[in-house]
């Protein structure tokens, strides 16, 4: 089956960032049309593929990667880095790039944005956890590893949340800080396993900060 196209909300004025955010169980297009309603983020495209269906079990944190689809993972990996590549080869520098989405879309951003070979402005996954943790290291060459060590990574999750154990969220950020990044995670109190108007200011404030305006 071919990939579908992503969804592209363009830049109002001269394109100079792109957040590429892949869809989770629910359609993230309603935040981007959000930041243009309110004149945000006008330099930034929205780019929105489709994000895997990745099954989700509860099981330990431990014990996720032993049920995860390794090929179709890392299939996943290689088309987001397609879509970065895609963007620095329309001039868009890729430290103006950041990665990230909701849900399965949050995990394998995270997936391929430690693993991508260019380093980007930034990593978020919300409601999200760590793709294959017990093989990330042996993927993490020097060459990747130097790439993105000092990429920032945003975490947010729901400590409600019956589907993404909020465990595998805060699970997530101790291994990635463990190996060395910086993982701003945020708990949002009584959050089921979506979005929050509070969750959604935060990542604004962060997205802001990777993405300033060049004018």
């Amino acid at each position: 089956m071919a990939q579908l196209a992503p969804l592209v909300v363009p830049a109002l004025k001269k394109h100079t960032a792109t957040v590429i955010w892949a869809h989770g169980l629910g359609d993230s297009l309603p935040i981007a049309e959000n930041y243009r309603r309110r004149s945000k983020f006008d330099e930034v495209a929205f780019i929105f593929p489709n994000a895997p269906t990745i099954p989700v079990t509860v099981v330990a944190f431990n014990d996720l990667a032993q049920q995860q689809d390794q090929p179709g993972i890392h299939k996943s990996r290689d088309y987001f880095h397609s879509l970065i590549k895609a963007e620095i080869d329309k001039g868009i520098p890729s430290t103006r790039i950041v990665l990230g989405g909701f849900s399965q879309g949050g995990s394998i951003s995270i997936f391929a944005g430690l693993t991508s070979p260019s380093p980007l402005a930034g990593i978020f996954g919300l409601s999200s956890y760590l793709l294959l943790g017990d093989t990330l290291p042996s993927v993490l060459t020097q060459e990747i590893r130097a790439a993105n060590s000092s990429t920032p990574i945003f975490m947010g999750h729901g400590d409600a949340d019956p589907l993404v154990k909020p465990e595998w969220g805060s699970e997530t950020a101790k291994v990635l800080k463990g190996l060395g990044w910086k993982v701003d995670f945020n708990v949002y109190r009584g959050l089921v396993h979506s979005a929050d108007p509070k969750e959604m200011d935060d990542l604004e404030k962060w997205l802001n900060e990777r993405l300033p305006a060049q004018g």
